[in-house]
């Protein structure tokens, strides 16, 4: 039996009208994936604003494309929507299918990956939830706990599929176990099948950012990727054995081949040799890519092992209040000019007694994307250099009163340009958060997940 599954949601914001080409292809499953630790922050932000938020509110967009075929048991949805408040988002769900007249379907919610209440009971357990990256100790927790999501796996989705949802949301998962979650519940998949858990993870890795694997940031010959104006999004055609083949919806732009799967398969990867989910540890560098041709890649080969005991889980807390400035210079010494600008900006701030924790220059045209491995001889040449100032400060007045400096310095500084001035000539400014990764034993966290389900 072959299932499909697709790609329909690369990040918060993506293209929804895509959706709409994978449903007219007959996938099996649609899946939506939307969070990042940026979007988590955002959702944070929304939720601080009203508890019924936190979860990605364009999901009623989607849903709004999707419930139809759902309701006409074409296709089922997955989706992490849920972000911090997956219950609201169940909510919202139910809305949207009350709103497009549509019954008879089953929604599932899948809680439990918010550890935010549970940090004392963790510690008294034994778990240390020293920051993964720093090895610091829990002590150091620099301020209020904002919230805690673990990354949970496959587990719970496929156990909302066992129980007949039809559209399935969670808060954090990791991305490719939402893809993983319907093979496994389809096929059968054991929960030691290491090798086949590993191939639905590297399907779910090639699906999981939207239309990257099928020719989207393409680092090779990317102005030769047909109709980018109508990308296509990603489906994968999944066999019992583990093999699959990733392909693409008829009639749609975008390409898929050698180049564009092997270019999202290392995509954010640290060690290919051991890519690690809470579901299983894959090996990238067993897969064999196949080129079929006419936009068809066989994927097969894929090896794994068993999992880690812990899942990464993170802390958030309040990181101060940034401010930013932009501001463009021209030709003749475009970059002394920058550079200047931003040495009388800084010390302008300092002058007036304000306080700024951390300071970031970019110099957009010379610097900005590879920092201080660029070579500066000549960068007084470029025609034109941006400077980016951002800082940091530990309240908003104060990063409010940073930004003001700047506006002095249009009469008062090296000649510019006037262009792309950006937040700091009036604009506001924004709260920032920190993260503290940990890992945390499985055994503490599974008890606390379940899934809740509703019928429309």
């Amino acid at each position: 039996m072959t299932v499909t599954v697709a790609g329909g949601q690369g990040f918060y914001g993506d293209h929804v009208g895509s959706t709409r080409t994978l449903l007219e292809a007959g996938v099996d499953y649609l899946c939506l994936e939307a969070l990042a630790e940026l979007t988590m922050a955002i959702l944070q932000k929304d939720r601080q604003r009203d508890e019924a938020l936190g979860y990605t509110r364009d999901l009623p967009a989607y849903l709004s494309i999707a419930l139809p075929y759902v309701a006409d048991r074409r296709t089922k949805v997955i989706t992490n929507a849920g972000g911090i408040n997956p219950v609201g988002a169940g909510r919202a769900a139910v809305e949207t299918a009350k709103r497009l007249g549509i019954s008879g379907i089953r929604i599932a919610t899948v809680v439990g990956d918010d550890l935010t209440g549970r940090v004392k009971d963790l510690l008294g357990s034994g778990t240390s939830l020293a920051n993964a990256e720093t090895g610091e100790p829990w002590s150091a927790f620099p301020g209020d706990l904002l919230f805690a999501s673990a990354y949970l796996g496959a587990g719970p989705i496929v156990s909302a599929l066992e129980q007949g949802a039809d559209v399935v949301i969670t808060g954090r998962s990791a991305d490719p176990s939402l893809f993983l979650a319907p093979l496994v519940y389809e096929h059968g998949w054991a929960d030691d099948d290491w090798d086949r858990l590993a191939a639905g993870i590297v399907v779910g890795h090639l699906c999981e950012c939207s239309g990257q694997s099928t020719g989207g940031n393409l680092s090779g010959e990317w102005w030769t990727v047909p109709e980018p104006w109508n990308f296509a999004y990603p489906i994968a055609e999944c066999e019992a054995d583990g093999t699959a083949v990733l392909t693409k919806a008829n009639g749609t732009g975008g390409r898929v081949d050698f180049d564009t799967v092997r270019h999202q398969l290392l995509y954010e990867v640290h060690d290919p040799a051991a890519y690690l989910t809470p579901d299983v540890v894959a090996d990238f560098t067993s897969v064999t890519v196949d080129d079929l041709g006419r936009d068809r890649v066989r994927l097969s080969g894929v090896r794994g092992s068993a999992a880690t005991p812990t899942y990464k889980v993170l802390f958030t807390y309040p990181y101060g209040w940034s401010g930013e400035s932009r501001v463009a210079f021209s030709w003749p010494d475009a970059y002394a000019k920058a550079r200047a600008a931003a040495a009388i900006f800084r010390r302008r701030v300092e002058l007036a007694g304000h306080v700024v924790d951390d300071w970031l220059e970019e110099y957009w045209g010379v610097n900005a994307l590879h920092g201080p491995t660029v070579p500066l001889d000549g960068a007084d040449e470029a025609p034109e250099v941006i400077v980016r100032l951002a800082w940091r400060c530990g309240d908003q007045a104060t990063a409010a009163r940073v930004a003001r400096e700047m506006a002095p310095m249009a009469l008062s500084a090296p000649p510019w340009g006037l262009a792309g001035t950006g937040r700091g000539m009036g604009g506001g400014s924004s709260q920032l958060m920190g993260l503290w990764p940990a890992l945390v034993d499985k055994a503490a966290v599974d008890p606390g997940v379940a899934v809740e389900m509703v019928e429309v």
